[in-house]
């Protein structure tokens, strides 16, 4: 009676103990650095192995980012989700700015968001660090809404 209990209870507890997934701030390999273009932000997916409760899943699609080459071989590197409300913005290139086309929020290039942007914060920035020419990002999700850029859990 005792085997049952214990083996209900480890399966109940399984997903507790599994490995952090998406948007826990891991660095993920993006791309080389010589794919991007200077002033050209460019979107990206970040891929990596997902464990859900008894399954792994390779290579799947975690979250995006846009990468922006500036001068001097520096990067911006921005979460492609609006803080305001978690919707995916795209880039403008007439205009030159990001737009979230949900609640009509508005991004200047470098990240700030406009004065009539509802909002609460600029784009959230990513770390990156570059490595053996290949662009490697410190991906994680942070709470939609807040004026604070606080990382999900």
């Amino acid at each position: 009676m005792a085997v049952p209990l214990f083996a209900g209870i480890a399966t109940l507890l399984n997903p507790l103990r599994r490995k952090p997934g998406s948007g826990s701030g891991e660095f993920y390999k993006v791309c080389n650095f010589d794919m991007l273009t200077d002033g050209q932000p460019q979107l990206f997916r970040i891929l990596a192995d997902r464990t859900d409760a008894w399954t792994t899943y390779r290579n799947e699609p975690v979250g995006t980012v846009y990468l922006c080459k500036l001068r001097d071989d520096q990067l911006k590197v921005f979460h492609a989700a609006c803080p305001h409300a978690g919707c995916a913005v795209d880039y403008q290139n007439d205009a030159r700015c990001f737009h979230c086309p949900c609640h009509d929020s508005n991004f200047d290039f470098d990240g700030t968001r406009s004065p009539t942007s509802p909002s609460p914060r600029d784009l959230d920035s990513l770390e990156y660090r570059i490595a053996d020419g290949e662009v490697w990002v410190k991906y994680q999700d942070f709470k939609a809404g807040t004026a604070e850029k606080k990382p999900t859990t």
